[in-house]
């Protein structure tokens, strides 16, 4: 399910999260997940306390700054990009936007689930490298400021 939208922001973020949560089954549903990237739309915690507020059961999770390719949409956006945007030989905005809701339409005929094969542990092996690479760069900064402040 999705939207379209003029522009992205605040509300049209919101006008999305209305639109899925006042449906079943996340109405009823004890949690909602909602992982998200750090777009300002649903950045830091004014986006958590705003969801927060709207729907009791929902969670927003952020991904880490690094890895927009955990998100799952990451991976539909992809997928829309590559079979339904590209050409870009549209002659109006109305043209994309049928366009995108005929590739939506197709896509919920037969449902399949996203075979996501990245695992906690995988997660935890990437973040131990994005960690040691962001030291190792760093430390030649540091070593730097360091001998010039020794001068």
């Amino acid at each position: 399910m999705g939207r379209c939208e003029p522009s992205t922001g605040i509300e049209p973020f919101g006008r999305l999260v209305t639109q899925l949560m006042e449906q079943e089954p996340y109405r009823s549903a004890d949690r909602v997940f909602w992982v998200v990237d750090n777009g300002s739309s649903h950045r830091g915690q004014a986006a958590v306390r705003r969801l927060i507020e709207a729907y009791a059961n929902a969670i927003l999770v952020h991904t880490p700054v690094d890895a927009s390719w955990l998100n799952q949409v990451e991976i539909y956006f992809s997928l829309v990009q590559r079979k339904i945007l590209t050409p870009n030989d549209f002659a109006s905005l109305a043209e994309v936007e049928q366009r995108l809701r005929l590739y939506e339409e197709l896509c919920n005929q037969q449902p399949r689930p996203f075979q996501w094969k990245f695992t906690r542990e995988k997660l935890m092996q990437f973040l131990d490298r994005l960690e040691a690479r962001q030291a190792a760069q760093s430390q030649p900064q540091a070593a730097l400021e360091n001998s010039s402040q020794a001068a």
